[in-house]
């Protein structure tokens, strides 16, 4: 009688330890639920979420996106210091009672808001969907 041939196979290498948890709202949890009807894979059912979806993952084909540079920290870090310099030229205009500041601060503020403006759209367009 051959003993060692009885139990449950080793997995040796192939064995999971390394755990992802992820949490969904209930919009993305629906659309997880509608992903796996259209597969026919029951949501319920223990034990078929999570390979269907580890399947999904490995099996795709990822698309290289364009994304912004590893200095975007330091973009919205000056963003940030221009909008404190901004409020603190409107304390001051109040605090004096300019109600209508020269013309070079507006032209300024327009062009500080067309800057703000042009850098959310490329924040945009280039973050991942």
């Amino acid at each position: 009688m051959a003993i060692g041939n009885i139990g449950r196979k080793r997995l040796g290498e192939s064995k999971r330890k390394h755990t992802i948890m992820l949490r969904f709202n209930t919009q993305e949890l629906e659309k997880v639920k509608a992903l796996l009807r259209s597969y026919q894979v029951d949501f319920h059912k223990r034990g078929t979420v999570g390979p269907f979806l580890r399947t999904l993952i490995l099996n795709k084909e990822v698309a290289p996106i364009e994304c912004l540079p590893a200095s975007t920290p330091k973009v919205g870090y000056q963003l940030n210091k221009i909008g404190s310099n901004l409020n603190q030229l409107v304390k001051v205009a109040h605090y004096k009672n300019r109600r209508s500041p020269n013309a070079s601060l507006v032209n300024e503020m327009k062009r500080a808001n067309e800057l703000v403006h042009t850098l959310n759209k490329i924040i945009d367009n280039t973050s991942p969907q």
